[in-house]
């Protein structure tokens, strides 16, 4: 169960990472004195340093995770979860993982699960570069 939830992570930071190392920020500003997104320095330097993301800022960022991890992302039994991590609780998956046999299913859980560990290397690996 950890180990699908550090991956889902990972392959976000490691999404997070190189768009914004490319370039692409979102648009507009941040807050109410007109600072863009793309006025913060990429990758840790926006937590620490000079130019990084105010204290408030980063407060906010860990109260959402901290929500998300809490209410959010939690595994409810009792309401359909067919296996660990799967976060749906009740709520319909659509038609795509319905129509799918269960050979199928299990091979999409291991895709995602490599999937993470390589992101967690891969994360892993920008960190120590940076």
């Amino acid at each position: 169960y950890v180990e699908i939830k550090h991956g889902r992570i990972s392959q976000l930071a490691f999404l997070g990472q190189i768009t914004t190392r490319a370039g692409t920020h979102l648009p507009g500003t941040i807050d109410y004195s007109g600072h863009s997104f793309d006025s913060y320095p990429n990758g840790l330097a926006a937590l620490f340093g000079p130019d990084s993301v105010p204290d408030r800022g980063t407060v906010q960022i860990f109260c959402f995770i901290g929500i998300l991890e809490l209410f959010v992302m939690k595994d409810i039994p009792g309401t359909g979860n067919e296996f660990v991590g799967d976060f749906r609780n009740g709520v319909d998956g659509g038609v795509f993982w319905k129509n799918l046999d269960e050979e199928t299913k299990l091979k999409k859980r291991a895709i995602e699960l490599n999937n993470g560990r390589a992101a967690m290397m891969g994360i892993l690996g920008l960190m120590m570069h940076e």
